[in-house]
């Protein structure tokens, strides 16, 4: 009675298989899909193991000859060769300003204009000059028609003439000191027009309306050349070696990441910072018209001596917290991220990698794909 029991319930879950079995004539396709990867990541937080490593193509790292290369970083500053300061000859106050602290201005445009008593004392002078020499002039014909006559000696006609050209003198120079102030001595003005001596752009300020100024003074504005301009630099001390005058160097401004500048060393600093033992290298540019001072740049100079890198596609590096990185085969299943330094951007979307990984090496092709699943 027993085995008869046992029989019926095998019989009955033998039966169950069959009919559900053939109750669907089509297999589920999920089921027949591979499946998901599955990642798990070990203690040490740069390795991962991989159910199914063959879901990422791995690329080998090939090499390329190129120059050492120093990549530092630097700012954007006027040449000082082409920084010409605005300077007024007289004293006085500001009455009206025409430019304002980073205009666009042209050589002889008109800046400012001072209320000055310089020039009312100069105009004062030159007056007086003028009526000295007229005086001077008139004694000196009565002298010539006295002497012709028997009337004088050639001394007292020699002293009139003395006293005529040393009036001339007086007469030009203070002619010459209004021109000097900026004022035409036959238009009597007692305000100084001060006039853009260079063309540029006005990088300093230092006067306001009411302002002011005094003769030789503060400059009132600063006027800089910004077609050529200089990239300084900071370079440790180790490595000044790689660093030499007339070395080009390419330069890439943080704001526009995609367009390289050339540049030419023409200065190294003969100081070392003390606390940064670093130096000032100085780099001159050409500006297109889109650099401005204060902003931050990357140069990288080129040395002669030749290094192997190691060459991979773009897609092989990870750029995660300002770094880059790639992943390369730790063992059976496991992947190992490993930080590098990225080079030169290649043809055909390869990429250039200064250290980190060897010629040779293995690396995840798509990088991206397995960080993915890393965090799935």
């Amino acid at each position: 009675m027993r085995c008869t029991k046992g029989r019926m319930l095998s019989i009955a879950f033998a039966a169950t298989l069959v009919f559900g079995g053939c109750g669907n004539g089509k297999g589920d396709p999920a089921s027949e899909a591979p499946p998901p990867a599955h990642v798990e990541p070990e203690q040490d937080g740069s390795v991962i193991q991989v159910d199914h490593p063959e879901q990422f193509p791995l690329a080998t790292a090939a090499s390329r000859n190129s120059r050492s290369e120093l990549v530092v970083t630097g700012v954007v500053s006027p040449d000082v060769s082409r920084n010409v300061p605005v300077i007024s000859l007289a004293s006085g106050r500001v009455v009206d300003i025409h430019a304002r602290l980073g205009d666009t201005v042209q050589k002889g445009q008109l800046l400012l204009s001072v209320r000055s008593s310089d020039v009312s004392g100069g105009y004062s002078d030159y007056r007086k000059a003028l009526a000295d020499e007229t005086l001077a002039r008139t004694q000196l014909d009565r002298a010539k028609g006295l002497y012709e006559h028997g009337a004088i000696s050639m001394n007292d006609l020699q002293v009139a003439q003395d006293t005529e050209d040393k009036a001339k003198v007086d007469v030009e120079t203070t002619a010459e000191h209004l021109r000097l102030l900026g004022n035409d001595p036959d238009k009597p003005n007692g305000n100084v027009d001060i006039y853009a001596p260079t063309s540029g752009v006005i990088t300093d300020q230092q006067v306001t309306n009411a302002a002011g100024v005094q003769a030789l003074g503060s400059n009132p504005f600063t006027i800089s050349d910004l077609s050529n301009v200089w990239v300084v630099c900071d370079v440790h001390e180790n490595d000044l070696p790689n660093v030499r005058l007339g070395d080009a160097a390419e330069i890439r401004l943080n704001a526009y990441p995609g367009q390289v500048f050339q540049g030419r060393i023409s200065n190294i600093g003969a100081i070392l910072d003390p606390n940064l033992r670093t130096a000032k290298v100085r780099i001159e540019v050409r500006n297109p018209g889109i650099m401005r001072l204060g902003m931050f740049v990357t140069a990288t100079f080129r040395g002669q001596r030749q290094e192997i890198h190691a060459e991979i596609p773009a897609t092989a590096i990870l750029h995660l917290h300002d770094r880059d990185w790639v992943f390369v085969t730790a063992g059976e299943k496991k992947f190992e991220r490993i930080e590098i330094s990225s080079g030169m951007t290649l043809p055909g979307n390869m990429q250039e990698v200064v250290s980190g990984i060897k010629p040779g090496a293995q690396v995840v092709q798509n990088a991206l794909v397995l960080q993915n699943a890393v965090e799935q």
